[in-house]
């Protein structure tokens, strides 16, 4: 019987790789790199000398030439939002990957299949019903979130298959989803004019903390999600090859799915829960990786989760710095970038769409 691997060899789109240890390292280096320069740099002027000797002074316990002020800034609100840029960023990628690997389809991304819509919704409702309770770490906005998620990717899913299936009509379906879920969260809103300015801020994307709850609100969500993920990635290049393939090595398609599809969908609620809605990082990024380091799972997933930190913590310095002290929607970045790009992986991909 073929193996796993010689049956990805058949396939020009599966390339048969593990992630090696030194890309894996450089990536790693390389959003420690964007970490620092982001915390060093920012839209107050602190100098970055002078933020090198507070952290040097914070490790060391030396003196720091910052007024304690200039300290919060650093700690307390600089470092805070560079973190949940990153893990947004990271929970965005890996579940645009993670999708794309389910439905075998190259432009299967959480807001065009109405896993962010239905999040959307369910977060909006959760503000506008129990503003009192959404900060607590396990609380209902990112449950409420989840759900929602899970309920915009259902909907999704059952409404392509009533339709014939197909990447064409799976991708529509999920168009009609988002915006069947969309309206039900305009008329929450118009129906609580006091919270219509709060929604909208949030619905174009944003990164504004308070300090380090946000952090501690996403963290174990997108940790959860991003392990799951990063070991289901051979599952994912199995499922690439075909249904009858991994049935035939002993591996459940359906059960792989409901695995993959529930951890995408919670790395998605838990981003969008305190970032709003910011597309096309789930599309961007892991095309990117399959262009540098190949197509495998194994290898897409985990350096999406990187490169997406990457790429969003990089949006979010310049939307807090380009026109500073006016700060632009991290959204408005995203999608400045991610447009053309979507529409050249629409047209590399056309063959597969028809």
């Amino acid at each position: 019987m073929p193996t796993a691997t010689s049956r990805e060899a058949a396939r020009p789109d599966v390339t048969p790789t593990r992630l090696r240890p030194a890309v894996l390292v450089g990536s790693v280096l390389a959003l420690v790199v964007v970490v620092t320069i982001s915390t060093l740099l920012g839209a107050a002027e602190l100098g970055w000398t002078r933020v090198v000797a507070e952290i040097w002074a914070q490790l060391t316990g030396g003196v720091s030439p910052l007024s304690t002020i200039e300290a919060g800034i650093v700690w307390e609100v600089r470092l805070p939002r560079v973190i949940l840029a990153g893990l947004v960023g990271a929970a965005l990628a890996m579940a645009g990957a993670a999708f794309q690997g389910v439905f075998r389809n190259p432009l299967a991304d959480p807001y065009l299949l109405g896993a962010a819509a239905g999040a959307g919704m369910a977060a909006t409702i959760v503000v506008v019903a129990a503003p009192s309770v959404t900060g607590w770490i396990i609380g209902p906005l990112p449950l409420a979130a989840f759900a929602g998620a899970i309920g915009g990717v259902t909907l999704t899913w059952m409404l392509g298959r009533s339709a014939g299936g197909g990447t064409a009509v799976l991708l529509l379906a999920g168009v009609a989803v988002a915006s069947f879920l969309t309206a039900i969260q305009t008329f929450v809103q118009q129906l609580n004019t006091d919270t219509i300015k709060q929604v909208y801020s949030w619905m174009l994307g944003g990164l504004n903390t308070t300090g380090w709850r946000e952090v501690l609100l996403t963290l174990p969500y997108i940790g959860l999600a991003g392990v799951v993920l990063c070991l289901c990635g051979r599952l994912l290049d199995v499922l690439a090859v075909g249904d009858d393939e991994a049935v035939s090595l002993g591996i459940r398609p359906g059960r792989v799915r409901i695995v993959v599809l529930l951890a995408a969908s919670l790395a998605t609620a838990a981003a969008v829960a305190v970032s709003g809605l910011i597309g096309f990082v789930g599309i961007v990024v892991p095309h990117v990786v399959r262009l540098l380091a190949g197509a495998s799972y194994r290898v897409v997933v985990p350096l999406s989760l990187l490169g997406g930190a990457m790429f969003l913590i990089v949006a979010d310095h310049v939307a807090r710095t380009a026109f500073a002290p006016a700060e632009l929607p991290i959204g408005v970045i995203t999608a400045f970038t991610g447009a053309p790009f979507f529409l050249l992986v629409l047209r590399m991909n056309r063959a597969r769409l028809r």
